[in-house]
């Protein structure tokens, strides 16, 4: 399943690039302005990705295995003639099995993260971007292995500066469980920490190379998680619509006792819609 997934993502790369290469110059700078503008998590720009992963070994015997779509709509709002407000949306829809002994197999919705980054219009002194607002956690799971059935709440924020191609900075959140989900007062607090560093290169025919680790840490297990991705995306036009096409493998440099270990796969669609 896991290399039909990065093979059907790598078929649709090459696909995209023989569209660009149907493009004309201007075009191509338009593609890759905006290119850069999507590895910008706070840029005013309207974007729908579809997020694939693909992951194993999870679990204290390594036999589970699971697959996610991560739906993450990305909608900038103007507040004010120099602040936006970004609202950043990952509502997970899983399948998986035997993440731990005897747990079966689940498939449903997981609990969604919603970020709200409060960001100037404008970089700041050196060409700082940078955004900063709330996140919640929304236990919106249809099973319990799914979800922490904790409603959470915590600061997040994006620090970032892009040049001559580049993209590189950091995006953070720290999340605490306020309250339980009805009949799910026995389950453990949450206090989790998000932390990913990333770097990306966009080249002027709108192929974006990067790098990131999406972290977590666990403050009350004392548990880290720090899968490190490899991403190539490309962008196109299907139709009229800017598309980003994404392939990529992650390794898990570290594990906790329900993450998963080894190698694991994604793939991206990502819908633009450029004001």
């Amino acid at each position: 399943m896991r290399f039909r997934m990065l093979l059907s993502a790598c078929w649709l790369l090459s696909l995209a690039a023989r569209a660009q290469s149907a493009t004309d110059g201007g075009a191509g700078n338009d593609s890759a302005e905006l290119a850069q503008k999507l590895s910008n998590p706070v840029a005013s720009l309207i974007s729908a990705p579809f997020q694939f992963n693909d992951d194993s070994k999870i679990g204290p015997d390594e036999r589970g295995h699971r697959l996610t779509m991560n739906v993450q709509p990305v909608v900038p709002i103007t507040i004010s003639d120099d602040w936006n407000m970004i609202s950043r949306t990952i509502l997970p829809v899983t399948s998986q099995a035997d993440i731990s002994p005897g747990s079966g197999s689940q498939s449903g919705i997981g609990d969604i993260t919603q970020s709200l980054f409060f960001s100037p219009n404008a970089p700041g002194p050196g060409g700082i971007i940078w955004g900063a607002g709330p996140a919640f956690l929304l236990p919106m799971a249809t099973d319990d292995l799914l979800g922490a059935k904790k409603w959470g709440l915590g600061p997040t924020v994006v620090v970032l500066k892009q040049s001559h191609g580049f993209t590189y900075g950091f995006l953070t959140n720290q999340i605490w469980s306020v309250a339980s989900v009805k009949n799910n007062r026995d389950r453990a607090p949450l206090s989790s920490l998000f932390l990913q560093p990333f770097l990306s290169y966009t080249t002027p025919t709108a192929w974006t190379y990067g790098i990131n680790a999406e972290s977590t840490y666990d403050w009350h297990a004392h548990q880290a998680a720090v899968p490190v991705n490899l991403t190539v995306a490309k962008l196109t036009k299907v139709g009229k619509v800017p598309v980003s096409f994404t392939a990529g493998v992650r390794y898990w440099a570290a594990s906790s006792a329900t993450s998963p270990h080894g190698w694991g796969y994604r793939a991206v669609i990502t819908l633009l819609f450029p004001k």
